[in-house]
């Protein structure tokens, strides 16, 4: 008999976390609103108007009862904010060591870039018991990246780079969802993650098919053929194909800064202010390069804006980190 579940499974690390704050909120405020409502009623009948009920011997003031529910709504309230607010810092607080997955929004579609080179629309492939860390940004207008399974949900917005993170619990496939309204066909913009076991996921990265068993999940089998370029790689390409390497010389000689190691380093500004070479600035630099004038240098960088799209972009900020790395 088909069933229909009132909650999605949980199938991530936060899931079970974020369910049990939700029903103590659920049960506290239950309770909370039985008693009083109770006490309405039962105040209500017992001293109508007419009614026998003794009304003598009326306290007019008790400060033990004043105290007790000050003192104890004052705790309950700051145990449960302190408890959601852990709860909000871990979904908000990114694991240092995720596995990094770019994702952009559009009307109607996600489309999603991994660092090796495979690019998923409306799907997404990631492996079991490993933290996801996912970079957001939307090519048109705000859409929201929510995938219930996960309970994860986070604003995908134009111009602004935004994280989220997952750990998926257990293989299978889970709704991904906009919950947005971004446009006329805003329903139509869903997808699935498609969460593999560690081998299943290597072999679906290699363009490898997926073994014939029980963990298989027939959405994974999307790919196949050679490995792909890597994101680096193509932006490397991308990066010369711009004529970059005229001014951002590997050995800091050119008019413009080196970018050898310049990813997450921090940027002494012409205005005197510091900032950190994040993702958010490399894209800046890009599209808007007189917003941040390295100190030393001079605004001569043509913008870029118009000419690379937030896919391109990705490929830029990804060939700037390697360079970081190397």
């Amino acid at each position: 008999m088909w069933q229909f579940p009132l909650f999605p499974e949980q199938a991530s690390t936060i899931a079970g976390r974020v369910d049990t704050l939700f029903w103590v909120l659920i049960g506290l405020a239950g309770t909370i609103s039985v008693v009083i409502a109770a006490l309405i009623v039962i105040f209500a009948v017992r001293y109508r108007r007419g009614s026998p009920a003794d009304r003598g011997g009326a306290i007019h003031g008790s400060l033990k009862l004043e105290i007790a529910w000050a003192v104890i709504p004052f705790f309950v309230s700051m145990g449960v904010f302190g408890w959601g607010a852990q709860v909000y810092f871990d979904l908000y607080n990114v694991p240092p060591n995720g596995l990094d997955v770019y994702g952009v929004g559009k009307q109607w579609m996600w489309k999603f870039q991994h660092p090796t080179g495979q690019s998923e629309i409306n799907m997404l492939h990631v492996p079991v018991n490993r933290p996801v860390r996912m970079t957001l940004i939307s090519q048109d207008v705000i859409h929201s990246f929510y995938v219930p399974a996960f309970r994860v949900k986070r604003d995908v917005l134009p111009g602004r780079y935004t994280t989220a993170w997952f750990e998926a619990t257990q293989p299978g496939v889970y709704h991904l969802f906009c919950t947005e309204f971004c446009g006329t066909e805003h329903s139509d913009m869903i997808g699935s993650v498609v969460v593999l076991s560690e081998r299943d996921y290597q072999a679906w990265l290699e363009g490898r098919p997926l073994d014939d068993d029980a963990e298989v999940i027939p959405e994974a089998q999307g790919r196949s053929g050679e490995m792909p370029q890597t994101m680096a790689s193509a932006g490397e390409q991308l990066f010369q194909s711009l004529g970059c390497p005229t001014c951002h010389q590997m050995e800091g000689v050119g008019v413009g800064p080196s970018l050898v190691g310049v990813y997450g380093s921090k940027v002494q500004l012409a205005n005197g202010e510091t900032v950190t070479a994040d993702i958010g600035y490399i894209r800046t630099s890009i599209i808007d390069p007189h917003a941040q004038i390295v100190a030393g240098y001079q605004p001569i960088m043509p913008t870029y804006a118009g000419q690379v799209d937030e896919e391109e972009l990705l490929l830029l900020v990804e060939y700037v980190q390697s360079l970081g790395e190397e």
